[in-house]
Protein backbone atom coordinates (compact mmCIF):
# COMPACT_ATOMS: atom_id res chain seq x y z
CA UNK A 1 0.00 0.00 0.00
CA UNK A 2 1.37 3.44 -0.87
CA UNK A 3 1.92 6.22 1.66
CA UNK A 4 -1.05 8.21 0.35
CA UNK A 5 -3.36 5.23 0.85
CA UNK A 6 -2.10 4.71 4.42
CA UNK A 7 -2.58 8.37 5.24
CA UNK A 8 -6.10 8.36 3.83
CA UNK A 9 -7.04 5.17 5.66
CA UNK A 10 -5.56 6.46 8.93
CA UNK A 11 -7.57 9.68 8.67
CA UNK A 12 -10.80 7.90 7.73
CA UNK A 13 -10.42 5.27 10.41
CA UNK A 14 -9.87 7.68 13.28
CA UNK A 15 -12.74 9.93 12.16
CA UNK A 16 -15.15 6.95 12.26
CA UNK A 17 -17.76 7.48 15.03
CA UNK A 18 -17.55 3.76 15.89
CA UNK A 19 -13.89 4.18 16.84
CA UNK A 20 -14.65 7.26 18.94
CA UNK A 21 -17.41 5.30 20.67
CA UNK A 22 -15.01 2.43 21.29
CA UNK A 23 -12.53 4.82 22.90
CA UNK A 24 -15.27 6.24 25.15
CA UNK A 25 -16.47 2.73 26.08
CA UNK A 26 -12.88 1.64 26.82
CA UNK A 27 -12.35 4.63 29.08
CA UNK A 28 -15.56 3.77 30.96
CA UNK A 29 -14.41 0.17 31.48
CA UNK A 30 -11.00 1.28 32.69
CA UNK A 31 -12.41 3.86 35.10
CA UNK A 32 -14.28 1.09 36.92
CA UNK A 33 -11.22 -1.14 37.30
CA UNK A 34 -7.92 -0.77 39.10
CA UNK A 35 -6.24 -3.74 37.44
CA UNK A 36 -5.50 -4.05 33.73
CA UNK A 37 -3.87 -7.02 31.98
CA UNK A 38 -2.23 -6.63 28.55
CA UNK A 39 -1.64 -9.60 26.23
CA UNK A 40 -0.13 -9.94 22.77
CA UNK A 41 2.38 -11.95 20.73
CA UNK A 42 5.53 -10.66 19.04
CA UNK A 43 5.21 -6.95 18.22
CA UNK A 44 1.88 -6.88 20.01
CA UNK A 45 3.62 -8.23 23.11
CA UNK A 46 6.10 -5.36 22.93
CA UNK A 47 3.16 -2.94 22.67
CA UNK A 48 1.52 -4.68 25.64
CA UNK A 49 4.66 -4.25 27.73
CA UNK A 50 4.92 -0.58 26.72
CA UNK A 51 1.25 0.08 27.50
CA UNK A 52 1.54 -1.73 30.85
CA UNK A 53 4.19 0.81 31.82
CA UNK A 54 2.30 3.85 30.52
CA UNK A 55 -1.11 2.93 31.97
CA UNK A 56 0.55 2.28 35.33
CA UNK A 57 2.73 5.37 35.39
CA UNK A 58 0.36 7.86 33.78
CA UNK A 59 -3.10 6.58 34.80
CA UNK A 60 -2.08 5.09 38.15
CA UNK A 61 -3.66 1.73 37.36
CA UNK A 62 -2.32 -1.63 38.52
CA UNK A 63 -1.05 -3.11 35.27
CA UNK A 64 0.29 -6.48 34.21
CA UNK A 65 1.67 -7.95 31.00
CA UNK A 66 2.62 -11.48 30.06
CA UNK A 67 5.97 -10.34 28.70
CA UNK A 68 8.76 -11.63 30.95
CA UNK A 69 10.79 -14.30 29.13
CA UNK A 70 11.07 -16.58 32.17
CA UNK A 71 7.32 -16.31 32.82
CA UNK A 72 6.45 -17.07 29.19
CA UNK A 73 8.75 -20.09 28.94
CA UNK A 74 7.67 -21.45 32.34
CA UNK A 75 3.96 -21.40 31.45
CA UNK A 76 4.51 -22.49 27.85
CA UNK A 77 6.61 -25.45 28.99
CA UNK A 78 4.08 -26.56 31.59
CA UNK A 79 0.80 -25.89 29.74
CA UNK A 80 1.68 -25.50 26.06
CA UNK A 81 1.93 -22.12 24.37
CA UNK A 82 -1.76 -22.06 23.40
CA UNK A 83 -2.71 -22.29 27.12
CA UNK A 84 0.14 -20.36 28.77
CA UNK A 85 -1.62 -16.98 29.03
CA UNK A 86 -4.93 -18.56 30.03
CA UNK A 87 -3.27 -20.45 32.88
CA UNK A 88 -1.54 -17.26 34.07
CA UNK A 89 -4.88 -15.43 34.06
CA UNK A 90 -6.53 -18.28 35.96
CA UNK A 91 -4.10 -17.55 38.78
CA UNK A 92 -4.09 -13.73 38.73
CA UNK A 93 -7.17 -12.33 36.96
CA UNK A 94 -10.15 -11.34 39.13
CA UNK A 95 -13.74 -10.36 38.56
CA UNK A 96 -13.92 -6.72 37.44
CA UNK A 97 -10.41 -6.66 35.97
CA UNK A 98 -9.91 -5.52 32.37
CA UNK A 99 -8.04 -7.54 29.75
CA UNK A 100 -6.64 -5.71 26.75
CA UNK A 101 -6.05 -8.46 24.18
CA UNK A 102 -4.14 -7.62 21.02
CA UNK A 103 -3.78 -9.97 18.05
CA UNK A 104 -3.15 -8.78 14.51
CA UNK A 105 -5.03 -11.76 13.06
CA UNK A 106 -7.50 -12.17 15.90
CA UNK A 107 -6.93 -15.91 15.59
CA UNK A 108 -4.01 -16.47 17.98
CA UNK A 109 -5.14 -19.44 20.08
CA UNK A 110 -3.25 -18.32 23.17
CA UNK A 111 -4.91 -14.89 23.14
CA UNK A 112 -8.38 -16.30 22.36
CA UNK A 113 -8.01 -18.87 25.17
CA UNK A 114 -6.91 -16.17 27.61
CA UNK A 115 -9.89 -13.99 26.66
CA UNK A 116 -12.20 -16.93 27.42
CA UNK A 117 -10.71 -17.21 30.91
CA UNK A 118 -11.09 -13.47 31.52
CA UNK A 119 -14.72 -13.58 30.44
CA UNK A 120 -15.46 -16.65 32.59
CA UNK A 121 -13.95 -14.86 35.61
CA UNK A 122 -16.27 -11.86 35.16
CA UNK A 123 -13.73 -9.56 33.58
CA UNK A 124 -14.15 -6.96 30.87
CA UNK A 125 -12.31 -7.33 27.58
CA UNK A 126 -11.02 -4.83 25.04
CA UNK A 127 -9.79 -6.42 21.80
CA UNK A 128 -7.60 -4.99 19.07
CA UNK A 129 -7.41 -7.01 15.86
CA UNK A 130 -6.87 -6.71 12.13
CA UNK A 131 -6.66 -8.82 8.99
CA UNK A 132 -9.95 -10.73 8.66
CA UNK A 133 -13.31 -9.27 9.61
CA UNK A 134 -15.24 -11.48 12.00
CA UNK A 135 -12.07 -13.00 13.45
CA UNK A 136 -12.52 -15.05 16.63
CA UNK A 137 -11.07 -12.54 19.09
CA UNK A 138 -13.17 -9.65 17.77
CA UNK A 139 -16.31 -11.53 18.84
CA UNK A 140 -15.48 -11.84 22.56
CA UNK A 141 -14.76 -8.33 23.74
CA UNK A 142 -16.92 -5.78 25.46
CA UNK A 143 -15.17 -3.32 23.15
CA UNK A 144 -13.65 -4.49 19.87
CA UNK A 145 -11.35 -2.48 17.62
CA UNK A 146 -10.94 -4.05 14.19
CA UNK A 147 -8.73 -2.73 11.40
CA UNK A 148 -9.36 -4.07 7.89
CA UNK A 149 -5.68 -4.16 6.92
CA UNK A 150 -3.46 -7.20 6.27
CA UNK A 151 -0.11 -5.54 6.94
CA UNK A 152 1.36 -6.40 10.36
CA UNK A 153 3.23 -3.13 10.65
CA UNK A 154 0.20 -0.96 10.01
CA UNK A 155 -2.09 -3.03 12.23
CA UNK A 156 0.40 -2.86 15.11
CA UNK A 157 0.89 0.89 14.67
CA UNK A 158 -2.87 1.51 14.65
CA UNK A 159 -3.28 -0.60 17.78
CA UNK A 160 -0.59 1.34 19.61
CA UNK A 161 -2.14 4.66 18.61
CA UNK A 162 -5.58 3.48 19.79
CA UNK A 163 -4.15 2.47 23.16
CA UNK A 164 -2.47 5.86 23.52
CA UNK A 165 -5.70 7.67 22.58
CA UNK A 166 -7.55 5.67 25.24
CA UNK A 167 -4.86 6.52 27.80
CA UNK A 168 -4.92 10.22 26.90
CA UNK A 169 -8.74 10.19 27.09
CA UNK A 170 -8.60 8.41 30.43
CA UNK A 171 -6.49 11.22 31.85
CA UNK A 172 -8.24 14.04 29.97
Amino acid sequence: MQLEQYSKRFSEWFSDPVIAGGVRDSVSLLKTSKRVFFLGNGGSNAISSHMMEDYGKIAGLQTYAFSDAALITCYANDYGYENAMAEWLKLHFQEGDVLIATSSSGESKNIVNAASVAKAKGGKIITLTGFGEGNTLSKVGNVNFYLNVRDYGMVECFHQVILHVILDSLNG
